[in-house]
């Protein structure tokens, strides 16, 4: 992901989320804030079931943010929260400077119709409808002609690279196909927030790598907020610019991608990480040496910033001895040595920075 010099505004604020599944969960609330029980403790002790616990993430606008965990973690309990089909038990989602929990039903329709679309991991298309009517369902809902959805429903499933299957069924399609009409069909509403619910879950492993590249490759032009639930981690690596790990509905970590690599803040970081090719993740950005006084250094090439460790590795034909310019465009902006890079790739034990969980 390319590196932001200017902080984004966040679009999205999600503030102590909490979220309690069973029949008082008022009471229950209670008991973890003022007890300080966990997701275990509370099913053990009440009987009901602790899916967020004061969760605060800033979804920042033009940037992918990806909510990651295993099962039971709780990210699709969260990503249900941001367009209300689920409500808290306590806690804010203010989106544009208002609280969608405060919206009325008319309001909370208009936001999911026009301002937040949502791919699933199923496709929910519908079977009876063309793959054009499909992508289109947003815009017809909002009673445009069909004269005028078709055509734009079209330019969109031309981008995703499904030119000429308009008039096709959902049945007609693989699965990665059919994942490409729930794109399109988030594309064509012209929502400014993209949700996107383990939608890549269900496809095969190439198909899965096509579609992220597929996502990267949009993202770069459109800029869309995008909120990215996974269970994968090398999937969340790939895509996010800022990552929310989940356990047990809590946060242990949240930082962008490159810095939880390289400061895990807990040994469950630790543990998520350590099978990890960070030689493929890490960026030069990351590790190199800020300073562009290179004086009477021996400089063996000039690299990007954006560029992964894999690539420079390969360029210093395992020479530890080099050292190589990093430029951002045509401006210096560092040098990278070769025994910098290859400390950088040993696994890092938890830190101590409390502030890094957050």
């Amino acid at each position: 992901m390319s590196a932001r010099t200017d902080e984004p505004e966040t679009k999205i604020g999600i503030r102590n989320l909490y979220k309690i599944f069973g029949p008082d969960p008022q009471r229950a609330l209670k008991a973890v804030k003022d007890d300080g029980l966990g997701k275990p403790e509370l099913l053990e002790q009440t009987g009901h079931v602790l899916g967020l616990q004061d969760i605060n993430v800033d979804v920042k606008a033009g940037g992918i943010t990806v909510i990651m965990g295993l099962s039971g973690s709780g990210k699709s309990t969260l990503i249900r929260h941001v367009n209300r089909l689920i409500d808290p038990t306590a806690g804010e989602i203010i989106y544009n400077g208002s609280d969608i929990l405060r919206c009325g039903a008319e309001e909370l329709r208009k936001i999911r119709r026009e301002q937040m679309s949502m791919v699933f991991q199923k496709f929910a298309l519908l079977p009876h409808r063309t793959v054009a009517e499909n992508a289109a369902m947003a815009l017809e809902v909002r009673g445009i002609a069909r004269s005028e959805y078709i055509p734009e429903a079209e330019k969109w499933l031309d981008r995703v690279g499904l030119h000429g299957y308009g008039e096709s069924y959902p049945h007609q399609l693989s699965g990665g196909m059919q994942q490409r009409v729930g794109i399109a069909r988030a594309l064509t509403s012209n929502a400014e927030i993209m949700l996107m619910d383990e939608a890549y879950s269900a496809l095969d492993p190439l198909i899965r790598t096509d579609m992220q590249d597929l996502l990267l490759e949009l993202q770069k032009e459109l800029q869309k907020t995008i909120l990215f639930i996974t269970h994968d981690l090398d999937e969340a690596l790939k895509l996010a610019d800022h990552l929310v790990i989940l356990k047990d509905g809590a946060i242990v970590q949240q930082d962008e991608p490159q810095t939880i690599l390289l400061e895990p803040s807990d040994p469950y970081i630790v543990d998520f990480v350590s099978d990890i090719n960070r030689a493929r993740v890490l960026r030069v950005r990351t590790v190199m040496d800020r300073s562009t006084d290179t004086g009477d250094m021996s400089i063996a090439g000039e690299i990007d910033q954006e560029d992964n460790l894999e690539s420079v590795i390969a360029m210093a034909e395992g020479d530890t001895r080099k050292t190589y310019l990093v430029k951002d465009g045509d401006r210096k902006v560092g040098v990278l040595r070769m025994e910098t890079l290859i400390k950088s790739l040993v696994p890092t034990e938890a830190s101590d920075d409390g502030d890094r969980v957050r």
